[in-house]
């Protein structure tokens, strides 16, 4: 090993087949010169991570499959007069090298580029492409676009350069629709490598603000690699994700970014997204109101000049009606008048003419009230007397039954001395032979029954 160290060697590993002990110091310069004499190459990636020192820019460059930690001398990367941001694509030529550090300071790997490139618009427009294939397969492009504008906002944010011609652009659009309501503005850098953190978070701050009702992001022309911090995949989610309406004016009519597919709304110029943002023309409606109102004002004065003349014929036609109908009225008296004179004298006369034939009916209904009221009196009489002789007749019929009645009675025949033969159970016995099988009788009298053994000689 070169450079060896004047330290004495310690006793090694025992059982360790391994050369050395070497001092670590000779091994990180043999490994520093190892790692130089690798072949120098180009190198392509994303720029991650760009910072400088007062000697050295240090950046990563990444891409899916690992990392490379690089570093430059800054004079060089100054020569080359580019700034590229976070994500950007660069092609960088150099080699590896090892700085071996040493008792008070820690080694370090870099890939130490020697020129540096930003890639091609044709390689940044691949990785945009791939980048919004991305996003619209996760949904990110829809969510913007479905949340609802109001015509008249009261509060607009706006995020563009302080110092930029888009925030004037915006202030004639607005001026232009005749807007007079709240703009809050949130000044961010809009073209390097720390541009889209800070947009984004300036767009994290106007949507925190309960009032603003939409956000317009605005930045002038400029070519792909100019405007690549509207493509940065944070910024992009970022926007995706806000609760408000975000309206992108982002470079000219041919340039588009990502943050244009995913915003609500895309306008080619500032000034074309603030009218977007303001969708009433407020000073476009003003003159229409003004004119609608001196067409109502002038109507107004034809139909209070109409109704006067209306009401003026109006005034007149009550005395008018009133006379017509008194008349009317008058005449209408003197007809029932007469009319009234001539039922009278009809009713009196057939009043009379009934009258008299009530009488006569009155006459004819006493004679025959009178003849009535002797046949009654005769059909009464021959009733009684029919009813009389009914009475004794039928009273003569009752005693001839109650005589053949009490002749044909049980009780007077035994009255006469005969008597009823009756065995223990009550049944009359009608037989002597019933009489013999009965052996005890009963004779009932009309006074009593007496009991009685029965004697047969013959038998």
């Amino acid at each position: 090993m070169a450079r060896e160290s004047s330290v004495p060697a310690p006793t090694g590993i025992p059982g360790s087949a391994l050369p050395g002990p070497f001092p670590v110091g000779a091994y990180a310069y043999r490994l520093q010169e190892q790692l130089r004499s690798f072949a120098r190459v180009q190198i392509f990636g994303e720029v991650w991570n760009l910072r400088t020192s007062r000697t050295t820019v240090y950046f990563e460059l990444r891409d899916a499959r690992g990392a490379l930690a690089c570093s430059m001398w800054r004079s060089e990367f100054d020569q080359l007069g580019v700034d590229p941001v976070d994500g950007a694509q660069v092609v960088v030529a150099g080699g590896c090298d090892y700085y071996p550090g040493s008792a008070t300071s820690s080694p370090s790997f870099s890939f130490r580029a020697t020129d540096l490139r930003v890639a091609g618009e044709g390689d940044l427009l691949a990785q945009v492409d791939r980048l919004r294939k991305l996003l619209a397969a996760e949904g990110l492009l829809e969510p913007q676009k479905r949340l609802p504008r109001p015509l008249l906002p009261r509060t607009i944010g706006v995020v563009t350069g302080e110092t930029g011609k888009a925030r004037d652009d915006v202030l004639a659009g607005l001026r232009r629709r005749g807007w007079g309501g709240r703009l809050i503005w949130g000044f961010a850098p809009v073209q390097d490598r720390h541009a889209a953190p800070k947009i984004a978070q300036a767009l994290r701050d106007l949507a925190a603000i309960d009032e603003v009702d939409v956000v317009i992001v605005a930045r002038g022309g400029g070519s792909l690699a100019d405007l690549f911090a509207f493509c940065d995949e944070t910024l992009c989610r970022t926007v995706a994700l806000l609760r408000v309406p975000v309206i992108a004016s982002v470079g000219h009519h041919t340039d588009r970014t990502l943050l244009d597919d995913v915003a609500a709304v895309c306008c080619s110029t500032p000034t074309h997204a603030a009218q977007e943002a303001v969708q009433l023309d407020v000073t476009a409606a003003r003159v229409t109101l003004l004119r609608g109102a001196r067409r109502l004002d002038a109507q107004g004065r034809r139909a209070v000049l109409d109704r006067a003349r209306t009401l003026a014929g109006l005034a007149r036609a009550p005395a008018e009606h009133v006379a017509r109908n008194r008349r009317r009225l008058h005449q209408q008296l003197r007809e029932l008048r007469a009319s009234g004179r001539r039922r009278i004298a009809r009713e009196g006369e057939g009043t009379a003419a009934r009258l008299l034939a009530l009488r006569r009916t009155a006459s004819s209904a006493a004679g025959a009230q009178a003849r009535a009221d002797l046949t009654l009196r005769r059909s009464g009489e021959r009733l009684r007397h029919a009813g009389e002789t009914a009475t004794l007749r039928r009273h003569r019929d009752l005693e001839r039954l109650a005589l053949a009645l009490t002749a044909h009675d049980p009780a007077r025949t035994l009255e006469r001395g005969y008597a009823l033969v009756e065995d223990a159970a009550g049944e009359l016995v009608g037989s002597a032979e019933q009489a013999r099988a009965a052996e005890t009788l009963q004779l009932r009298f009309h006074d009593g029954r007496v009991r009685a053994n029965v004697e047969d000689p013959g038998r």
